[in-house]
């Protein structure tokens, strides 16, 4: 009968094959803001107010499907052209629209996202 020798644990010498390269504490939403600034600017007071009067001017009314929400979390002040960082479409008062969540998440995203990605401004 042979006694095999103890192998020694190999697990602690291999490379690990699944890199990440952000940050373990980071958070998706921590990661999605220093990507880009501009995201700073939905939860300053300026634009707070700017939906609200975007949401009064409409009467609590979607722009797409024409109901009216009670519930203002479920409305969004939308831009009618993608501000894409560019600081004077994102304050452009003409450029907003009152728009519920279920539109603008679903319909309007998907307009967008098939716009050709590049260089906007």
């Amino acid at each position: 009968m042979t006694i095999l020798p103890t192998l020694k644990p190999s697990i602690a010498t291999a490379t690990p094959t699944v890199r990440r390269d952000d940050p373990p504490d980071q958070t998706r939403e921590q990661r999605r803001y220093a990507d880009k600034p501009w995201r700073k600017w939905y939860g300053l007071k300026r634009w707070k107010d700017l939906r609200w009067d975007v949401l009064v001017d409409a009467c609590f009314t979607c722009c797409r499907c024409g109901e009216i929400k009670g519930d203002t979390s479920k409305l969004v002040a939308d831009h009618k052209v993608p501000h894409r960082g560019r600081s004077e479409l994102f304050w452009d008062r003409n450029n907003l629209q009152c728009m519920c969540s279920d539109c603008h998440d679903r319909v309007k995203q998907r307009e967008e996202h098939a716009q050709p990605i590049g260089v906007w401004y």
